[in-house]
């Protein structure tokens, strides 16, 4: 090789002082760095070689005009490629990989004590040599360009591998970008998918790479390896985790479509159709049902674009309650709709594509029942009940989706819920006590409660459910007191914790809550029981309601006999509210 002895050294691809790097596989844009100094000039018998330090990534090594690494976010693609195959086999100890002259999965390597490591400059004669010698082989090459690369991104160089890998190894190769050559990357997937049982891809973000992203293609001969469980923590490194693992295996939804599509031997799907937006986007429905103090932050946050949405907002709730949206929501219509009407209800599910439910739950599985009937999809906040369970062959026969639990309780409660308890069984730990607050609804105060403390199963009346508030300090700022809500028995099967002896799902207050919800318990405001005296049409004050709920012959009653009205003010004035 010779190296040029002027003291500036120039190159023909740096103009202006920017590298402007420009490949056929990237058609219609091109990549540029700002240079501050080139640091080498080379010709060898195969590529042309720069070097150059950039203003603002680190030095940048170039071979053929292509880019193969930027030293700023070079360890992002060098951890990944390397400890997805590694960290996923039980006992790496046999490794090969081919190219990544730059060093840097060499140095990823190097942080398994058990690798015996060896680096092949010719890949192929390495691979005809070595029969059935590794656990894990890794091909970091260039992008499949003219050139000596293009040999790497075919099937027969996949069965060179196979050959040489042990009955179990896995192999990772540079897998191009989702955003760019997808055709490329369904024959990458396509090709090995006759030769390994399992086949996967992945992928991480890469700030100085065309599009931000490149991934990987991931292999492997045991049937039996899950490629997206790390095994072990990885030290000493600086984008690679376990979490970051398991996520790079979650794809954008054409991307998954075109890897699903080469897995099962299917051609790609029109990728460029999936890119651009039709001229004529088709209009959706959406019907919301509850209350006007809930449907207004969600259809302002849900459905914002109004040029292909048309929303419906069904207030379950009298007319008056039109005041808490008026003059807030536009571009929406109203009804006031009686969930309990069926006639009605089937009306409002028909007419539009998506029902969304933030009524109480327990007419959850009426709308339910008209969305399959009428194969409308429905979403809402609340837990799945039995009631809803026993939809389920319904709703899976009507080709519709009923989703559930997407709220902050439930839901992301339960994302982390899950995320912490993997966390602790992957280190080898039980989960001796499983204990969850949250806000709730006025409605669960009068539903039963079952929980497990310390092995013990306990059962809770409604009406009981206050006794069991005790007072729970997270900081002296709050004064909370939590109580059971509901049935926290199944939570040890949903959340796979059998080892636990505890386990309570439960409602967060302020202290002084209890007090004043047993008063509304004692005096019966809190009685579901329908009552004449409440129906839809009647005309009655609070004042009226309070005396008929006491006991009260009249309203006038009230200002003459104070023996239970005297009892609800001494407890709303005791000390502890």
């Amino acid at each position: 090789m010779k190296t040029q002895s002027n003291t500036r050294l120039t190159h023909p691809s740096v103009q202006d002082g920017w590298f402007k790097e420009e490949i056929p596989l990237w058609p219609g844009q091109a990549t540029s760095l700002q240079v501050k100094k080139v640091l080498h000039v080379d010709k060898s018998k195969f590529q042309d070689v720069l070097l150059f330090e950039s203003v603002a990534h680190g030095n940048v090594p170039v071979l053929d005009g292509a880019i193969q690494c930027v030293e700023i976010d070079e360890f992002s693609y060098q951890e990944m490629i390397a400890h997805i195959p590694l960290n996923s086999h039980p006992n790496p100890e046999h490794f090969l990989f081919i190219g990544g002259g730059d060093g840097g999965v060499l140095r990823e390597v190097l942080k398994y004590p058990v690798c015996q490591n060896r680096c092949a400059i010719d890949g192929f004669q390495a691979l005809r040599d070595q029969v059935g010698k590794f656990d894990v082989i890794i091909t970091d090459s260039s992008d499949p360009n003219e050139g000596p690369a293009q040999t790497l991104f075919g099937t027969p160089y996949f069965q060179f591998m196979k050959n040489a890998l042990r009955p179990n190894g896995s192999i990772s190769t540079q897998g191009e970008c989702i955003w760019l050559p997808l055709p490329l990357i369904h024959s990458l997937i396509k090709g090995p998918k006759d030769l390994f049982p399992q086949v996967d891809y992945a992928y991480t973000s890469i700030s100085t790479y065309p599009s931000g992203t490149i991934g990987f293609v991931v292999c492997s001969l045991d049937k039996d390896r899950n490629l997206k469980k790390p095994l072990r923590q990885v030290r000493n490194t600086r984008y690679y985790n376990k979490r970051v693992d398991e996520a790079a295996f979650v794809l954008p939804e054409f991307a998954r479509a075109t890897i699903t599509a080469a897995k099962a031997g299917e051609a790609a799907p029109a990728i460029r159709a999936q890119f651009l937006p039709s001229t004529h986007p088709q209009k959706r429905k959406f019907s919301s049902l509850g209350l006007a103090l809930l449907l207004n932050p969600l259809q302002i946050t849900s459905f914002a674009d109004l040029t292909t949405n048309q929303r419906l907002l069904a207030i379950h709730w009298p007319l008056p309650s039109f005041f808490l949206v008026e003059g807030l929501v536009r571009d929406a219509n109203y009804i006031s709709l009686d969930i309990t009407d069926t006639a009605a209800l089937d009306r409002a599910v028909l007419e539009h594509d998506l029902i969304i439910s933030l009524i109480p739950y327990i007419h959850h599985a009426s709308v339910i029942k008209s969305a399959i009937k009428y194969k409308k999809n429905f979403v809402t906040t609340s837990y799945v009940s039995p009631a809803m369970r026993a939809l389920d062959q319904e709703a899976q026969q009507a080709g519709i989706t009923v989703l559930n639990e997407i709220g902050l309780d439930p839901g992301i409660n339960n994302l982390y819920t899950i995320k912490r308890i993997d966390e602790v069984h992957q280190e080898g730990g039980e989960v001796t006590g499983f204990i969850s607050y949250c806000g709730g609804v006025l409605l669960a105060l009068l539903d039963s409660a079952k929980l497990y403390s310390k092995g013990k199963l306990i059962k809770v009346a409604g009406q009981d459910l206050i006794n069991y508030a005790n007072p729970y300090f997270i900081s002296p700022a709050f004064a909370f007191v939590p109580y059971p809500n509901r049935d926290s028995t199944p939570f040890i099967y949903f959340y796979a914790i059998p080892e636990t002896e505890t386990v309570v799902c439960g409602t967060m207050r302020y202290q002084g809550f209890p007090a004043f919800i047993k008063t509304l318990v004692d005096i019966g405001l809190l009685n579901e029981a329908d009552q004449v005296y409440l129906k839809p049409d009647a005309q009655i004050t609070w004042n009226e309601v309070t005396a008929r709920v006491l006991g009260a012959l009249t309203s006038s009653y009230l200002e003459t006999n104070h023996s239970r009205c005297d009892y609800f003010c001494l407890s709303l004035n005791s000390s502890q509210i």
